[in-house]
């Protein structure tokens, strides 16, 4: 019976880290494509693309 427990709980948190993981990916995505947004309207944008669209 505790081996059985065992395996589940092995695969159960295979399970939540692989969930976790493809969280990571699609928020990584989100984010380099917002810096992506943010450097090209920037250098579209007023002031000859010397300006900064982050503060720090």
């Amino acid at each position: 019976m505790i081996p059985l427990l065992l395996v589940l709980l092995l695969a159960l948190v295979l399970f939540g880290a692989g969930f976790a993981l493809k969280a990571l990916w699609w928020l990584a995505v989100i984010v380099l494509v917002a810096w992506a947004l943010g450097f090209v309207f920037r250098s579209a944008g007023a002031g000859g693309g010397r300006g900064r669209w982050y503060r720090w």
